[in-house]
């Protein structure tokens, strides 16, 4: 056994063994955790589908239509840092039972909207539940022993990957049922009943720093910035890349964050933790996020629009059987989330970095050379196991290498990217989409090559995951028995 002297206070307290933590309320709150994740989520995609519907009930073009999810995701952006800072000051819980009551508020608004402008403004401010994500993973990471915090990482990355797929297939067969309206409907009395769960059932953060102070101007200037660039990556499409609003937003927000960063340098607790970003594993996780979710929202749109496009593109199903053909990819997430979390333990994060990305670029390769509609059902598995077992192993890597008491700020700053990669896949895909077409008795569809090229540049992606992959440190280790964690903190052997 490893002489405990020889090492440092850090380390020492990565050793609690695992009788110190309660860990059948820590997988009571995990298991919680989780349902409100896919929860979350469900919620969040289930108005996809319905976004034509919606131009046509409020008389507003397709341009227009998109602001409900740009805002949404523009919103959710800019305030997670703040949230994320919150958390680490006032307690995770706390302010994850605020977040849901202001979501909640927002969701009930959103299913009783009479005109566009009230659902626009609902709808921004719902990105709020966004935030949810880091202070949950936050959360998990503090309620187990460090042995089992990759495979609780793992069932909450699995869970959120499912919420999206089957946000999809159900809220569509509730739109063309019922009416999309029905949707918040439904999901309101749930939303409400997990928030009273999380109220009662979890304890208060253990990691709190009450004399901590957050960095008001910092977070606005931030907030700014990010909303700046999301926004007119999310509008490029639709006023064009070349425009000069979008340009401005782009390369003013860009501007904006570099006079930021001195500035916060000089600040005790800044906003833009520089320090933290300057560790080598949560820079490398960071730069994974924002490469891997553009890759995976450029080929989930345009696997969506190559499902629904007429023949010969396409295949021309509606959006229920669209849906439907993405139910594999929740599947797919699900399946592999836990059990690699339980790998990882065992042998490490960097192996499973190198497994999901060589997983995803087989099935994206394979989705490329897909004929049939089946094939694409089959191939996206390939593809997601690939995505889920990236994410998993990926925000183990992060949660792994930073101080809990900075946890919530890494996380959120880690969704902050996310969310970027996110604005810049849907914008790619749509001008692939848009670009490369056929025109037939007047109308402009889609080729088979625009998908192609979509499935490649996500390829690809995954490709330069695998390199970066190379340059993390390990985060878990065997030492005589025993697991060091952080090798930032721990002496090397």
């Amino acid at each position: 056994m490893t002489d405990m002297g020889d090492i440092t206070k850090e380390a020492k307290e990565a050793f609690v063994p695992a009788k110190k933590y309660d860990i059948k309320y820590a997988y009571r709150v995990l298991i919680l955790l989780a349902i409100l994740a896919a929860f979350v989520m469900y919620v969040d995609i289930m108005l996809t589908p319905s976004l034509p519907t919606i131009g046509e009930q409020y008389g507003v073009d397709s341009a227009t239509t998109s602001l409900i999810i740009s805002l949404y995701l523009v919103f959710g952006t800019a305030i997670m840092p703040v949230i994320g800072k919150l958390g680490d000051i006032y307690g995770k819980k706390r302010i994850i039972v605020y977040v849901l009551i202001a979501y909640s508020v927002m969701v009930g608004i959103t299913s009783f909207t009479s005109n566009f402008t009230a659902l626009l403004v609902s709808r921004t401010f719902q990105g709020i539940g966004l935030s949810i994500f880091p202070l949950a993973f936050s959360m998990v990471r503090e309620e187990f022993p460090k042995d089992l915090i990759p495979r609780a990482q793992g069932l909450l990355a699995g869970m959120f990957g499912g919420g999206i797929a089957l946000g999809l297939p159900l809220g569509a067969y509730i739109a063309n049922s019922y009416g999309w309206q029905a949707n918040y409907h439904i999901a309101l009395p749930f939303i409400v009943a997990l928030t009273i769960l999380i109220f009662f059932v979890a304890r208060e953060s253990i990691y709190k720093n009450l004399k901590a102070k957050l960095d008001y101007i910092g977070a606005i200037w931030l907030g700014t910035a990010l909303s700046m660039i999301v926004f007119g990556v999310s509008e490029g499409a639709n006023w064009g890349w070349t425009s000069l609003l979008v340009l401005f937003l782009m390369l003013g927000g860009a501007l904006l964050i570099v006079p930021l960063i001195f500035i916060e340098k000089n600040r005790a607790q800044p906003i833009l933790n520089t320090k933290l970003l300057s560790k080598k594993n949560v820079l490398i996780a960071n730069i994974i996020a924002i490469m891997s979710s553009i890759s995976m929202y450029l080929a989930f749109i345009a696997i969506s629009y190559r499902l629904e496009t007429p023949a010969p593109g396409g295949f021309g199903f509606d959006i229920l059987t669209t849906g439907i053909y993405l139910v594999p990819l929740a599947i797919a997430m699900l399946a592999v989330g836990y059990p690699i979390g339980v790998l990882i333990s065992r042998y490490g994060v960097k192996r499973f970095l190198f497994l999901g990305s060589v997983v995803a670029v087989a099935g994206f390769f394979l989705l490329a050379s897909s004929t049939q509609a089946i094939q694409i059902a089959e191939y996206l598995t390939i593809a997601a196991a690939g995505l889920g077992i990236m994410m998993v192993s990926a925000q183990n890597l992060l949660v792994l290498s930073v101080d809990p008491h900075e946890m919530g700020l890494a996380t959120s700053l880690n969704s902050v990217f996310r969310n970027l990669g996110a604005s810049l896949g849907v914008p790619i895909a749509g001008s692939l989409i848009s670009t490369f077409v056929v025109v037939i008795s007047g109308v402009a569809f889609p080729t088979a090559a625009a998908f192609e090229y979509c499935y490649f540049i996500a390829a690809v992606g995954f490709i330069a995951v695998f390199f970066i992959s190379f340059l993390a440190d390990e985060v878990i280790k065997r030492t005589d028995g025993m697991r060091l964690t952080n090798p930032e903190k721990t002496p090397k052997n």
